[in-house]
């Protein structure tokens, strides 16, 4: 299986997201260095809008994520609530 991955910048705001996907991904790897972030996963990544928002305590737009946003890899797909990342079989 192919891995996917999101790598963000380590700030305070990318904290909680990376929580949150950590959450809904319990197989993925964080991989932590000084200024980002990246969490690798095989085959699918999910980040839920609404498991974000409970971490934050406020409304969240999955378009905030490209604030941080270093580089992805994979197929993504976007909802106004879920982002995935995918190989295709």
């Amino acid at each position: 299986m192919s891995t996917v991955f999101i790598a963000l910048q380590t700030n305070e705001d990318t904290r909680p997201i990376v929580e949150a996907i950590v959450q809904d991904n319990p197989d993925a790897i964080v991989n932590e260095a000084p200024a980002m972030v990246k969490i690798d996963a095989d085959g699918k990544l999910v980040i839920r809008r609404e498991t974000i928002e409970e971490l934050i305590g406020r409304s969240y737009d999955l378009q905030e994520l490209q604030i941080n946003l270093i580089t992805m890899s994979g197929n993504l797909d976007q909802t106004d609530d879920e982002m995935t990342l995918y190989w295709n079989a």
